[in-house]
């Protein structure tokens, strides 16, 4: 017996639009359906704008279905103009397949490809679409799409009609090669769903189309939301940019801190989007958040699950105890591993020293950077405003020792309420 997961996935937020809502989900509860999204490696890391299509396939999967996430290497070399006001660079081959790398291991985060029948394939498109010809793509594809059609759409219409923009035939026929990955899924694996966001629309539609059109065969498509923050800008940007799952683009913390800033409006869609928690639990959770928002029970959930699938449990807690570090709960220096020294180092301004102990604290406050003047460290000192790893200071004579060092190399400052500095020995 197979669940209904487009039952699943709408329940939890994620179909916007379905080509056919009624044999869709007959076929879901009838057979195991075989689904795909594609994700072109343009980057060597995936980002949270990819986590709605990965967690409707991991969704798929849960219920018994089999999901492909497409490797789009043969598209990602020309890049999908959907939703683009201008032409994308082109990417080299070479760094496509380094992209491609990336993405691969982020993927196991969230589907099973080992578990039997329905175990996710990671498939690449280039094994496709590299040998075909282009004759054979302008006789057995090209013929199949009108060109009215094509130019009708939005984000080809608005390029044309701005001279300053345009578009290129290259990019112009990316919708060709979408369509012709479904045909070629559909014939060779048995792929029924083709799911993107709300942009690929389109793209999808052309691909249910060609299916029927060359084998007669029933496809199905579905879209899934593009989120908007309150602002109107899209979810999973800051300031610094797109919020990336590959740790050396977005540290784990500054990934916890996203999903903890977000939103009360936001939150109960967000953890229904991106989390695993049944929404019995979910309604629980968003129970407790309403007595008391400002404790931000609901987005502390958030950030730990989200955190935990992506950067696994271990260095979900070690950005946890960060975060309650940075924003005033009390702790233990002593028992800070050096993994989170570590982290805490990585997010704070640091300065460095020789390790010349004993150290008047007053003087190395100021040589490393953390105070402008030793007048303005016994200043702190004075108001009790400095804590040397968690410990008021409320001595302007007081030294640091060998023993004060945490983890070998570390000296955790607060100065004030809320600034932070880290002296690392050398």
């Amino acid at each position: 017996m197979y669940s209904d997961a487009l039952q699943v996935l709408r329940q939890r937020g994620h179909i916007e639009w379905c080509s056919n809502d009624d044999d869709l989900g007959a076929l879901f509860r009838r057979e195991m359906v075989t689904a795909y999204v594609g994700f072109d490696p343009t980057a060597d890391s995936l980002h949270v704008g990819h986590l709605i299509p990965i967690m409707a396939l991991a969704w798929i999967q849960r219920c018994g279905h089999r999901p492909i996430p497409l490797a789009g290497m043969g598209t990602g070399l020309i890049g999908d103009p959907s939703g683009k006001s201008k032409e994308r660079n082109l990417l080299t081959i070479e760094k496509v397949k380094e992209n491609l790398e990336g993405v691969k291991k982020q993927l196991a985060s969230f589907l099973d490809f080992h578990c039997g029948p329905n175990s996710a394939l990671l498939i690449n498109n280039y094994d496709w679409l590299g040998k075909l010809t282009f004759l054979e793509v302008l006789r057995d594809v090209g013929k199949h799409f009108s060109v009215n059609s094509m130019i009708s759409r939005e984000y080809v219409r608005s390029r044309l009609e701005d001279p300053e923009k345009s578009i290129s035939y290259t990019e112009f026929s990316y919708v060709l090669l979408q369509a012709y990955d479904f045909l070629h899924l559909f014939s060779n694996y048995g792929c029924r769903l083709q799911m993107g966001g709300n942009d690929q629309q389109g793209n999808i539609i052309s691909g249910v189309d060609l299916i029927r059109k060359k084998t007669g065969g029933e496809a199905f498509g579905a879209t899934q939301p593009l989120l908007l923050t309150s602002s109107g800008t899209k979810f999973g940007k800051t300031e610094e940019g797109a919020v990336w799952l590959d740790p050396a683009r977005t540290s784990p913390y500054k990934f916890y801190q996203f999903w903890m800033n977000v939103e009360d409006q936001s939150v109960e869609k967000l953890l229904k989007l991106f989390t695993f928690l049944s929404l019995d639990e979910i309604a629980e959770i968003m129970t407790l958040h309403e007595k008391s928002p400002e404790r931000r029970e609901a987005q502390r959930r958030l950030a730990w699950e989200v955190t935990t699938i992506v950067h696994g449990a271990e260095s979900a807690e070690t950005v946890k105890k960060a975060s309650s570090i940075l924003f005033g709960e009390s702790f233990e220096p002593r028992e800070l591993s050096g993994e989170m020294l570590r982290t805490l180092s990585a997010e704070v301004p640091t300065g460095e020293s020789l390790r010349e102990f004993p150290l008047p604290l007053v003087d190395l406050l100021m040589s490393a950077g953390a105070c402008p003047s030793k007048s303005e460290a016994r200043r702190l000192i004075k108001g009790g405003g400095l804590y040397v790893n968690g410990e008021r200071v409320s001595d302007e004579n007081r030294s640091v020792k060998e023993e004060d060092v945490l983890g070998e190399r570390y000296l955790f400052v607060r100065l004030g309420k809320k600034r932070f500095f880290m002296i690392l020995f050398r």
